[in-house]
């Protein structure tokens, strides 16, 4: 069976490739859909979220909850979308939904989406053991800062493209088992997660592209190759403003961000800010 994402199989990728670029959204407007309450979707409402899905991994939605915090807006929403199994990391609540808001006590304060620092290119999860990978993801904003606190958003598949038509080559090497290594997590000399290797690119049984990724520069290790190395170089060049399919905005009260795991970040905000945003990790890939 063909797969566009095999890089033996040129013919499947570039008609995949003309499909997938031909009307792609140019902003985060482009995928805003209105909604009444993400916890009961309109037929109407959930097939305009899915359409989007399918074209560009996420979609943006506007619902009328305002600042209501209730969580379930984020768990009902995802179990419309296949989404149900979460991942229970270690800052997340009890009911494994994460409050991102800027923390007081450990050890959320270590971290840095509980803090208001800028946030730097990455998926969610990509320390996670392979068969735990994040592939569902949503954001749900109760709060926004007063200024900042802004996403830029990149679709992991456009990544790709730009880097298999730039060179096949840089595909092959982020393809490797030990492409991307991040050291162990150690707190107060308790190791709390051990090596974390693997691929940046992985191709799933459904045939579905996964991505992990992170674009920090400390404790983190990149396999020892040159070819490696020219493939990191130009995956970080393309995620910028200058990317005419890179996206960006900032979440308001009641609205939120529902994707397979696409490259995302997050700008600085204002210290002591009352910012909350709801944070969904599912090991589930939508099903739109």
């Amino acid at each position: 069976m063909s797969n566009p994402f095999d890089l033996n199989d040129n013919a499947a990728y570039e008609k995949w490739r003309e499909t997938k670029l031909r009307d792609y959204p140019r902003s985060l407007g482009d995928i805003v859909v209105e909604v009444e309450d993400p916890r009961h979707l309109r037929e109407t409402e959930r097939e305009k979220l899915a359409d989007l899905i399918r074209k560009t991994n996420m979609a943006v939605y506007a619902g009328k909850t305002g600042d209501d915090p209730d969580k379930e807006i984020v768990r009902r929403l995802g179990l419309q979308f296949g989404l149900e199994h979460l991942d229970h990391n270690m800052c997340a609540d009890g009911d494994a939904i994460s409050s991102l808001e800027q923390a007081d006590e450990e050890p959320r304060t270590g971290y840095i989406p509980y803090t208001n620092r800028p946030i730097a290119w990455h998926t969610d999860g990509y320390y996670n053991d392979l068969d735990r990978q994040i592939h569902g993801l949503l954001l749900h904003c109760v709060r926004p800062a007063k200024e900042g606190g802004m996403n830029q958003l990149l679709d992991h598949e456009i990544a790709y493209i730009m880097l298999r038509d730039e060179n096949p080559d840089f595909i092959r090497a982020l393809e490797h088992p030990e492409a991307m290594g991040i050291p162990p997590n150690v707190v107060n000399g308790e190791e709390l997660r051990g090596w974390a290797r693997g691929p940046v690119f992985m191709l799933q049984d459904d045939s579905s592209l996964h991505m992990r990724y992170t674009h920090r520069k400390r404790n983190i290790e990149w396999r020892d190759d040159e070819l490696t190395h020219q493939a990191v170089e130009f995956l970080g060049r393309i995620m910028s403003a200058d990317n005419p399919y890179y996206m960006e905005g900032t979440l308001d009260s009641g609205q939120g961000l529902l994707c397979n795991n696409v490259l995302h970040t997050r700008t600085g905000f204002e210290e002591n800010s009352q910012r909350l945003l709801y944070r969904g990790r599912y090991f589930d890939r939508i099903k739109p």
